[in-house]
């Protein structure tokens, strides 16, 4: 008899089957929450770093537009 058919027709089984799928769920859930912490945790420890390479990048993009458009209109 498989856990299903013994799980329709044996209540106790059921409850025990269901109690032991939950634990599993809440394991995994746990699990999944640690990890979300973990990553949570690198990103604000690494963010800072993050900004301020966009920020840079961004100024470096600003500075060689400005310059073209100087060069540009001193041509003219």
């Amino acid at each position: 008899m498989s856990n299903g058919s013994i799980e329709h027709t044996n209540l106790e089984a059921h409850v025990e089957l269901c109690t032991q799928r939950f634990k599993r769920i809440n394991e995994r859930l746990d699990n999944i929450e640690r990890k979300l912490d973990e990553i949570t945790q690198c990103m604000q420890k690494n963010g800072s770093g993050t900004i301020r390479t966009v920020i840079y990048s961004a100024g470096t993009v600003i500075a060689g537009l400005l310059s073209t458009i100087v060069v540009i209109l001193m041509k003219t």
